[in-house]
């Protein structure tokens, strides 16, 4: 059996060599991963930088994919049940991480004029899964008046109550045709014109252009287009990151584990619990002070560099 997985996936590599001894497992990097490299493979554990369909499936053995992440608008899913490879994604796995993400964000917007006003600001939460019923926690106990919007859920108000309410908006949904700038010019159109709009959900929720043209203040961690991301969004955000909101340990722990439990079962493999593997590569503390600042001062620096920045971003715990 031979597993290709991106080399950026933490613990499954160490974590296979140690228990499964028998089984060949490739680490490479994203740009790596093509039809030759898995051409021979069994499994396939991606990140969102691999694009998972037909022009690299076709011909291979693979019959598990795993992306170790919550969104999968990157794997053909379609794809791959019609020809019978499994497929799976880890939701909720960085819930947490991208609602800490959330936190300090609010925290490092508290000069703006919304945080000034005689009453506590509203915040408009669209998206009310693993990620979303944490932001609305976190907003709840730091005094945020909270409003949710959630229609398939049946949670919670329109969008354009939302939008004609609230002082911050987050969007916290995965990205189909459905969400696909979800924040448009005419959801704008409706929002108070200080509004913060927050996107760490994936890149394409939120029309770029359509926030350049109104002025609202924004904060962006996923990006249309990443890693090739428009200079003039990233000059003009009040905050940017390189899609790393859900970059913790313990979420990729979460993943990794998720993707591990895939594949003993699917192969009759022994369970393997990584809960007491280390992590080997650098971190630093949710608590560091001003680390979103920090990050967004990097990539603003050096707006060329995003996949570069991502791939050395140290994991935070704590």
């Amino acid at each position: 059996m031979t597993i290709v997985i991106d080399s950026h996936i933490p613990f499954i590599v160490e974590a296979v060599r140690s228990e499964w001894p028998n089984v060949d497992i490739c680490p490479m990097e994203s740009e790596e991963i093509d039809v030759s490299a898995v051409r021979n493979a069994d499994v396939l554990i991606v990140r969102t930088r691999t694009r998972v369909d037909e022009s690299l499936l076709a011909g291979s053995r693979v019959r598990l994919v795993c992306t170790a992440t919550i969104g999968f608008d990157h794997i053909d899913t379609a794809y791959c049940e019609l020809h019978g490879i499994q497929w799976l994604s880890c939701p909720g796995c960085n819930a947490q991480a991208v609602c800490d993400y959330i936190e300090e964000a609010l925290k490092e917007s508290a000069s703006l004029p919304i945080f000034h006003s005689s009453q506590s600001p509203t915040i408009g939460i669209v998206g009310v899964g693993h990620v979303g019923s944490k932001v609305a926690a976190m907003a709840e106990r730091n005094g945020y008046e909270v409003l949710l919007n959630d229609p398939p859920k049946n949670i919670g108000v329109s969008l354009d109550f939302i939008a004609q309410k609230c002082d911050i908006i987050t969007f916290h949904v995965p990205l189909d045709t459905s969400t696909y700038h979800l924040c448009d010019a005419a959801f704008l159109t409706k929002c108070k014109s200080d509004a913060l709009i927050i996107n760490a959900a994936r890149g394409g929720v939120v029309d770029e252009k359509a926030l350049l043209a109104f002025g609202h203040p924004f904060i962006l961690d996923t990006w249309e287009g990443e890693p090739n991301i428009d200079p003039q969004v990233l000059d003009h955000a009040l905050l940017a990151s390189m899609h790393i909101a859900g970059y913790s340990v313990e979420g990729k722990r979460n993943a990794s584990q998720t993707c591990l439990d895939a594949m003993a079962q699917t192969f009759g493999l022994s369970a393997i619990d990584i809960s007491h593997y280390s992590y080997q590569g650098s971190t630093q503390k949710n608590s560091s002070e001003r680390w979103l600042a920090t990050v967004s001062s990097q990539l603003k620096a050096a707006p060329t560099a995003f996949e570069a920045l991502r791939k050395v971003y140290p994991l935070r715990e704590g």
